[in-house]
């Protein structure tokens, strides 16, 4: 029996989060890349289907993570999400995803990259 890895992409307009993020994930066993805004990511998601994404919420493109988990869920019905934020903005995200019949968690930026593993093994 083989063992496949999780294929995941970070997404975070802040460049340093997401390598840094994505140096973590490879070091605990998965196969991650980096995406530095929710358009690239969509665009990278539509050449590649991945196992989970791990996305801040507010970024500086006309998308924000929320807006992107609902589209990659479109494409990718099987991705597994995990967002995170520092922005106070993202109440006001939340709010308006869940008047449209969606629920997200979130987990408060800074995030010790323990709480994002521990978020991955529960949702993968």
């Amino acid at each position: 029996m083989s063992f496949r890895r999780q294929n995941g992409l970070v997404v975070d307009n802040e460049q340093l989060i997401a390598d840094t993020l994505v140096r973590v994930l490879n070091l605990f066993g998965y196969t991650a890349k980096a995406a530095y805004g929710a358009e690239q990511a969509l665009e990278m998601i539509s050449g590649q289907p991945y196992d989970f994404l791990v996305t801040d919420v507010v970024m500086g493109d006309h998308m924000s993570g929320i807006d992107l988990v609902i589209n990659v869920n479109a494409l990718v019905p099987d991705c597994k999400t995990v967002l995170m934020s520092g922005h106070a903005r993202t109440a006001d995200l939340l709010r308006a995803a869940e008047e449209k019949g969606y629920h997200f968690s979130v987990l408060a930026k800074p995030v010790h990259p323990n709480e994002i593993l521990e978020r991955l093994q529960a949702v993968t």
